[in-house]
């Protein structure tokens, strides 16, 4: 039976790489966006189907959910991809990029899920997989406390649902991916600066210059990702937290391998 996958935030980058990569391998995709309007290349594409979805509003996500399931009759898979960066020092964040930060990282994989959760019930099991960071399992660059809180919240959230999920036969997975070559995450990271306030600028500075000159040893391809996020959806891996990338891996090994006070140290160091 050809299965269906339900993958948010597919207009750039990774979202839309996954939804080309699982339609090309005979899956049925239900592709999300905020703008279907725009889109020109997935609406191409005989198996995928694309829907309007701002996965912070939760009329559209229910709506979103029902005409997918309606169009496939059936959902195998939920990829919450959908993400925003919020970085520059807390003090100079707006009430709205704080808001933000919280609603689209966190808010709108809780909106997602609790849609599909009745279906996957109805269906005897399902799969959803949730798109983290190591900025979830480590931070590694100041600045970023923003979108740290977001992926941590990420990790905890789905820690606690594997409980409430497992018995209903319903998997849930992470991937903590790291920097990621040819995807429009730097370009779209939403700054929070202040020329008033000068104490953060060397540091906002070197961290702009890091995010724009880091290289491919710095990054995993996309493919990298998505490989994982195949193995998942086919059943093939089983692991709860899949890390991926050079730079994952070796930020992960750094943090086991002292105390934080002198991880804390050695990172913030770089930035000094």
């Amino acid at each position: 039976m050809q299965k269906t996958i339900f993958i948010t935030g597919t207009s750039s980058g990774l979202g839309r790489e996954t939804a080309l990569y699982f339609a090309d391998r005979g899956w049925n995709v239900a592709a999300t966006m905020r703008s279907p309007e725009k889109e020109t290349e997935l609406t191409k594409h005989p198996n995928i189907r694309v829907f309007r979805l701002d996965v912070t509003e939760v009329d559209q996500v229910a709506s979103a959910t029902a005409e997918a399931i309606a169009t496939f009759g059936r959902i195998d898979v939920v990829v919450n991809n959908a993400g925003m960066g919020a970085y520059g020092a807390l003090e100079l964040a707006s009430e709205e990029a704080i808001d933000w930060q919280f609603a689209v990282n966190v808010r709108g994989p809780i909106n997602v899920i609790r849609a599909f959760l009745p279906h996957f019930r109805d269906n005897g099991g399902g799969t959803f997989v949730n798109i983290s960071s190591f900025m979830g399992l480590t931070v590694a660059v100041p600045l970023g406390s923003l979108y740290a809180m977001s992926k941590f919240a990420l990790e905890g959230l789905t820690e606690g649902l594997y409980y409430e999920l497992k018995p209903q036969n319903i998997r849930i997975h992470l991937v903590e991916q790291g920097g990621t070559e040819n995807t429009s995450f730097v370009s779209n990271v939403s700054w929070s600066e202040d020329s008033e306030v000068p104490a953060y600028n060397e540091m906002t500075a070197k961290l702009k210059h890091l995010m724009a000159t880091a290289g491919p040893e710095h990054k995993s391809h996309p493919q990298e990702i998505i490989d994982v996020i195949y193995s998942l959806a086919t059943g093939n891996n089983q692991r709860f937290r899949n890390p991926v990338g050079n730079m994952t891996r070796t930020l992960l090994d750094m943090r086991a391998a002292m105390p934080i006070e002198e991880y804390l140290e050695k990172v913030g160091a770089l930035f000094s």
